[in-house]
């Protein structure tokens, strides 16, 4: 009878402890739920946080601008842009929302410009 006793005792303390941790995993995957859409609606409303440019060219303001034409002419599909960032002019190509994209676009544009990088800026 001891022995019962002890088992359903053990058995009732392992059925609690198994409904408590349960309900804290629902509770973490509820919170977790949460966090994924706030992330989401805050990407939606500040679209314009970051990204993706290829550059193409560093260096002197003629020799940018003169890219720039080039670049344009080469690839008219891409929006290319040259600004100055101190010390010097950079011509680039972009935006690309992601990574993947930018690289993709990378192993085209490096077959003209074999200098060209990915960078991150805003977009």
């Amino acid at each position: 009878m001891k022995n019962s006793s002890k088992r359903i005792k053990i058995l009732a303390f392992l059925a609690i402890f198994l409904s408590l941790n349960y309900s804290y995993a629902q509770s973490e995957s509820v919170k977790i739920d949460k966090l994924i859409e706030q992330k989401r609606s805050f990407n939606k409303k500040n679209k314009n946080l970051g990204g993706f440019k290829i550059q193409i060219y560093n260096g002197n303001e003629s020799q940018a601008y003169k890219i720039e034409q080039e670049c344009k002419a080469n690839f008219p599909e891409y929006i290319t842009s040259t600004k100055y960032k101190a010390p010097e002019w950079k011509t680039q190509i972009g935006p690309f929302k992601t990574r993947l994209e930018a690289d993709r676009n990378l192993l085209l544009i490096k077959k003209k410009y074999l200098g060209a990088i990915v960078i991150e800026d805003k977009i």
